[in-house]
């Protein structure tokens, strides 16, 4: 019955934009057949990665196949006047799509290179995170985004398989935005996905994502595939992700019975996902929730007045909620370095800070200088406070949960150190490797 209609979803999106795409994407007998097989070898092989035992010591590769604006900001200055190009959707929008494909191409040629994977392995760390626009798969015509990414995300596979690292296949962004917010490639006053066939169109787009990379034949390199990043839960309406996540796991069911589904919280303590998806619930397996923990957002500047200790204790603190109340695996899929939002346009295209008070409805706590930026340029003081937050998450993350992401790899010009693991590496930061300390536990 599951799988009847976990099809149907499938079919049905497609005949919903088959008018948008040149052939139809129906499931054939052929298809079946190949599925079959392909459940033959998975009993063979699997996932070549020990959930439940092996921890993820990971990076995300974010603002290389999918533009944030605080991670390559050039993008943004160069194309706008004041602040109109604010997101992929806006640049592309005002570009048009051929000259926004020649825009993008260099950058996803140059920006990640078989170097970055070789100084991620050799830092200790296992799994590479990446993030990927709906558009890379499917060329939207109600939308202005480019196509052509989806080459180098097979590139990328490929450095991975070299380096012995895993890849994790993030859709980071869906027709109609799921949060509303920039890095979903179209920053809106909240998410309109849900609306219109937009759900329908979502479930075409990870079919073909995982026709292609949750495939037997990747089984060695590609250890999940995540739903789709940060829906925000405040805003949608939990039985419809729910509903999305059951039809999601399904019909990635139907092409690979063991590749590992990862589902992200979308801001809400991961108990709400219990009892769902679980062995006991239709025997569902291989299933993950993704939180991420950050604590430099929300309304206000009141977690800018955090002092260095309080940052660390709340590291131990809300550990506490996350990790005892789900029944799932759980991994901290994004975090990093920052005890202040100072990272030039982190809250959006030249939208200020909390920290000084530039951000809205935020008041001054203090100066951003040396705070964010090259961290070749921090002083003493402020290196040895950022490492010991550091490794007090990672020893949280490492004892308490599946494994953890850092977000991320690296920023444009070294302008944002505090979410760039590899400039926080190389001035030693970051351990390195990833279990070497500098500083005592601090739970």
């Amino acid at each position: 019955m599951h799988l009847q209609r976990m099809l149907t979803t499938v079919v049905a999106a497609v005949v919903l934009i088959a008018s948008a795409t040149p052939t139809r994407h129906r499931l054939s007998g052929s298809d079946h057949a190949n599925t079959t097989a392909h459940r033959t070898r998975l009993r063979q092989r699997g996932v070549s990665f020990d959930w439940g035992t092996a921890k993820v010591r990971g990076v995300s590769l974010g603002g290389w196949l999918l533009l944030e604006p605080f991670i390559t900001p050039s993008f943004f200055l160069q194309n706008s006047d004041s602040d109109e190009i604010h997101d992929e959707w806006t640049l592309c929008a005002k570009l048009g799509k051929p000259a926004c494909y020649s825009l993008l191409k260099p950058h996803w040629e140059t920006f990640v290179s078989e170097s970055d994977f070789w100084k991620i392995k050799n830092a200790g760390l296992n799994v590479v995170r990446i993030p990927i626009g709906y558009w890379s798969l499917w060329d939207d015509a109600g939308a202005p985004y480019t196509t052509g990414a989806l080459p180098y995300l097979d590139r990328a596979i490929s450095w991975a398989r070299k380096t012995g690292l895993k890849v994790i296949i993030d859709l980071h962004s869906a027709p109609r935005s799921q949060n509303g917010f920039d890095h979903s490639g179209h920053r809106m006053n909240g998410p309109e996905w849900g609306q219109h066939d937009s759900i329908g169109k979502t479930h075409y787009v990870l079919w073909l994502l995982e026709s292609q990379y949750a495939v037997p034949s990747l089984n060695d390199v590609v250890i999940g595939i995540e739903l789709l990043n940060e829906p925000f839960m405040e805003l949608l309406d939990e039985e419809t992700v729910k509903q999305f996540y059951r039809d999601g796991y399904y019909n990635l069911r139907l092409i690979n019975e063991d590749m590992p589904v990862i589902l992200q919280d979308g801001f809400w303590n991961p108990e709400w996902l219990n009892s769902f998806l679980t062995p006991s619930d239709n025997g569902a397996k291989n299933v993950i929730v993704d939180h991420h923990e950050y604590q430099i957002f929300g309304s206000g500047s009141g977690a800018m007045e955090m002092s260095v200790d309080q940052h660390v204790n709340q590291v131990c603190a809300a550990a506490q909620s996350y990790v005892h109340s789900s029944d799932k695996w759980l991994i901290v899929g994004e975090w990093s370095a920052a005890m202040t939002d100072c990272a030039p346009h982190l809250n959006g295209f030249r939208s200020g800070n909390r920290y000084e008070g530039t951000y809205w409805k935020s008041w001054r706590v203090g100066s951003c200088q040396g705070k964010t930026g090259s961290v070749k340029e921090w002083n003493g003081q402020w290196k040895n406070d950022v490492r010991r937050y550091i490794e007090t998450q990672l020893d949280v993350f490492e004892r308490d949960t599946q494994g953890w992401v850092f977000w991320n790899f690296k920023t444009e010009n070294k302008g944002a150190g505090e979410w760039d693991l590899f400039q926080l590496l190389d001035e030693g930061v970051f351990p390195n490797p990833v279990w070497d300390r500098k500083f005592g536990k601090a739970c």
